[in-house]
Order: C-alpha cells, then sequence, then structure tokens
C-alpha cells in the first residue's frame, strides 16, 4: 500500500480555516447566550394558550349543533329557556340534550271501539270535551287537544315512539257517564284491540290519570297497563289500595289544571297579586275541612290566631263555599298559602299560590311534585312536617323577613309558566316539560323479568310466545 507523504497531503486554504475558526466561535457564543427569564417563560406559555383557546372557540362554532342561551339564576343551573314574563328557567343538559325529538301517535276517538265511551260516556250522554276542560281535572283533556296539534304528532304508527290514548274517564265518572265497572270492562275492550300496544307490553302507551284516585280509576290497570307511561298528578304511595298506581321509573308527575282565570292575570284585575304591606293575614288555608287531620288542625288554629291564619270552615254548599272569584280574592290575601293534603297527597292549592304570589307552605309529607330534575323547590317553597300544625308553624312565618319571603315570590314568578297547559308556541309550558320528561321515558329496548329474547332480536315471554302474540291480562315486569 503506497502511503502519502506530508507534501503530498492537501492543504487547508485560507478559506476553509475561517469558516471552520467562524463556526467554532458561533457555537462557543450559543453555549454563552443568558438564559429566557421566567417572565419571559410565562409570557411565551400564555401566547400557546391563547393560540390554542381560539382556534378550539373556533372550530367548536363552526361545528358543534345550535344550543339554548344561557342566562344566570340560583333556581336552575346549565341552559336556559326564556319566558314571557321575564324569567327564565333552565333545562338540564345532564339526560335531556339540546333538543326535543319525538314521534307521538294519538289514536282518534272512533278508531278503536269503545274509546269514544271513555271520553264522553255512553250513547245518550251529553258529556263534552269542553264540559271537561274546565276544573282541576281538566288536564286529561287538555294535553290531548295539545298533542293533537303538536309537531311531534305522527300519523304512522309504525314510526312511532310513542303512543298517547285519550280518555277523560275522571269527567265521565263524575258527570256519570259511565260506572266503575263499565269504566273498567271498556278500558278491557279498547286494550285487546289494539296490536300496537301489544307489541311492548303497552310500555310505550301513555294514559292520562288526573285526579288522587290514580290510575285506581281503572280497577284492573295492574294487570292491563301496569307497563305504561301514566301522567298524573298524584304519586302518594300511600293511596289507601293494595298497590301504589305510581311508578318513579316510568311514571311522570304533572301540575294540576289551574282555572285559566288565574294563569291569565292581565285579563282578571281582580285577581292581580297585592303588594305584601297590603295583605291582611300573615298565612291562610282556603279550602273544605273533609274529615282531614291535617285540615282541621289548621281550622282550629284560625280559631286561635284570627289576626294571624284566615282559616274558615268551607263546605260545598252556600253560605259557606266560596264562589271563584271570591277564592281567589281570600288566596292572595297572605304572605303564605298552607298547602295540607287531602283525600290524597297532591292538591292544586300549590300551584294556584304561584298566581297569586303567596309563597306555598307544603303540609302534605308524601306530595311528589313535578319536574323535579329543572326546579329547586327550595327556593320557590316551604316544606313543613304535617305533624307539627301548631302555633310554631305561625312563630317560625312570622319570624321569615319580607326581604325573603319576595325573593320566594320572585323565584316562583319565574317557573310558574310550567303550571300553563300553553299551546306550543309558547316559549314555556307545563306541555313542554311534559314532552322532556316523556323524551327521557323513550326506550329503544324494553325489558323486564318476564321479557327473552333470541339472536335474531325476537322478544317473548318465558313460554316463548313472541310479544306481538301477547293477549290482556299481560303478566306483571
Amino acid at each position: 500500500m503506497s502511503t502519502m507523504t506530508s507534501s503530498q497531503k492537501p492543504k487547508i486554504t485560507n478559506r476553509s480555516s475561517q469558516m471552520r475558526k467562524k463556526s467554532m466561535m458561533n457555537n462557543k457564543a450559543h453555549h454563552h447566550r443568558p438564559p429566557c427569564t421566567r417572565n419571559q417563560r410565562i409570557a411565551s406559555l400564555l401566547l400557546v394558550f391563547a393560540a390554542c383557546f381560539f382556534f378550539i372557540r373556533s372550530l367548536d362554532r363552526t361545528f358543534r349543533r345550535p344550543c339554548i342561551p344561557n342566562f344566570t339564576t340560583d333556581l336552575v343551573r346549565t341552559s336556559r329557556l326564556p319566558f314571557t314574563d321575564g324569567g327564565d328557567l333552565s333545562w338540564p343538559q345532564r339526560g335531556y340534550g339540546v333538543h326535543l325529538d319525538l314521534k307521538i301517535y294519538v289514536y282518534e276517538e272512533d278508531e278503536v271501539d269503545g274509546l269514544k265511551e271513555l271520553m264522553y260516556g255512553k250513547d245518550g250522554n251529553t258529556i263534552t270535551a269542553d264540559t271537561c276542560s274546565r276544573g282541576q281535572w281538566a288536564t286529561q283533556v287538555k294535553i290531548h287537544k295539545l298533542l293533537q296539534t303538536s309537531k311531534f304528532r305522527t300519523r304512522k304508527k309504525e314510526e312511532a315512539d310513542l303512543f298517547f290514548v285519550p280518555t277523560y274517564v275522571k269527567c265521565v265518572h263524575v258527570l256519570g257517564g259511565l260506572d266503575d265497572n263499565q269504566i273498567n270492562e271498556t278500558y278491557i275492550k279498547v286494550l285487546s284491540q289494539m296490536p300496537y300496544f301489544r307489541l311492548s307490553g303497552g310500555r310505550n302507551h301513555i294514559f292520562v290519570f288526573p285526579s288522587g284516585n290514580g290510575a285506581h280509576f281503572f280497577s284492573s290497570w295492574a294487570t292491563y297497563i301496569n307497563r305504561s307511561i301514566f301522567l298524573t298528578p298524584e304519586g302518594d304511595r300511600t293511596d289507601k289500595k293494595e298497590t301504589s298506581s305510581f311508578n318513579t321509573w316510568k311514571d311522570i308527575i304533572i301540575p294540576g289544571n289551574v282555572d285559566d282565570g288565574m294563569t291569565t292575570t292581565n285579563d282578571l284585575v281582580g285577581v292581580q297579586p297585592l303588594p305584601l304591606s297590603k295583605r291582611k293575614y300573615l298565612a291562610n288555608y282556603i279550602g273544605r275541612a273533609q274529615g282531614k287531620v291535617g285540615r282541621l288542625k289548621l281550622i282550629e288554629l284560625g280559631k286561635q290566631f284570627p289576626d294571624k291564619l284566615e282559616s274558615p270552615d268551607l263546605k260545598f254548599t252556600f253560605p259557606d263555599k266560596l264562589e271563584k272569584m271570591e277564592y281567589f280574592e281570600h288566596l292572595r290575601n297572605a304572605k303564605f298559602c298552607l298547602v295540607p293534603r287531602g283525600e290524597s297527597s297532591w292538591t292544586l292549592r300549590f300551584f294556584e299560590s304561584f298566581f297569586v304570589e303567596c309563597v306555598p307552605v307544603i303540609l302534605s309529607d308524601q306530595i311528589e311534585l313535578p319536574f323535579q330534575n329543572v326546579i329547586d323547590y327550595t327556593q320557590i317553597s316551604i316544606k313543613w312536617p304535617s305533624d307539627h300544625i301548631g302555633p310554631q308553624l305561625l312563630e317560625y312565618l312570622e319570624s321569615i323577613p319580607d326581604e325573603a319571603i319576595e325573593n320566594m315570590i320572585s323565584n316562583g314568578r319565574k317557573v310558574r309558566c310550567l303550571w300553563v297547559y300553553a299551546p306550543e308556541s309558547a316559549p314555556c309550558s307545563a306541555m313542554q316539560g311534559i314532552m322532556w320528561e316523556l323524551q327521557r321515558k323513550v326506550r329503544q329496548f324494553h325489558h323486564s323479568a318476564e321479557t327473552f329474547w333470541l339472536h335474531n332480536g325476537s322478544i317473548m315471554n318465558r313460554n316463548f310466545v313472541k310479544f306481538s302474540d301477547w293477549k290482556p291480562p299481560m303478566p306483571l315486569p
């Protein structure tokens, strides 16, 4: 191997030498550059965070669905819906979502043999929908009428999420259109003709039971419609029956029907709320005793403290019966409206109190209230143990400053539109709340101890009979 002599090695030119020296100087300068200060590092991080924030905001505005506008209130949290009276209310994202997506089929009165009788009684009766649209049980008619014109109504059974069965049985029973046995027999007759009822054992069918009796108006309810959705103001599990007809899992508590004359106070000057300073009484109970312990206690308490508590012993007949406008006049003349239990735990007086703007004091231990996942009732009412009705109740109410009372009245003003059965065009109504609750009851899948299924999706009972071939009576779930 030949070797290269020193004279033969390539010589480093002056230019190369200069470049190498310059590079070494640059590296040396880099290693001796002073580090960033703490403030400079914080500023850099803030710039990065700001850039990320505005980038994410731009993506969010581009891709997200429109949502309900936001306001602030202590009553409710998350997104809000504006109210016509200047109030606002929250519809929680959790469990509700941002929009309603329902299809409800409403049975026609002539569609099923017998359905008309559950609405108007036997042939020859003069009962009409208008007749049944008044009084505290009118929800059975109002909900039906509002669903008939709803944008969520579908005419196609095959695409329906839910089915509404219109019946006015409370009104029909009170007016003598059907007796108890006829109601029971007619319900069974109607249900046997509904093929879509059998598809889910009735779980996607809706019934309104507007009184304290609940579903017990249909005495065989536990056999035939135990899976169905009940809309009722009554959630009392101490209703003196062997089986409570209310089930939190499937049923919905609704507001009772408040007289239209109270919910549209602008048209009735006489029902306008009074300033607190002009109210004669601390509290009142304007109702009949009906032999109920709590009510009898209030009547006696009113005799003991007539200057603080107005609690007359009213009857069903004159002269100890108040006309509607007289009742409103008395109700608005106290700071607190006492709400004792009646035949059952729910009472219309609770809802009425919001429209004369007195604070309701609930004296019904088992009462269930509507829309509890939306409304914080501690901000708009008081609940007092019914076994402590006495002077201590009045002492407590007297200790509450007017400022706190005004605050509760103001909060109640924001949510009372949920007690009004208004058209769908209204930004806030009882029907709007009910529709949200119904959406939560829609189930893609229906399971119980008596349902079984196979690989092809067939649902059947334990004897391998398909759900679609089931016939009433339905076994308990």
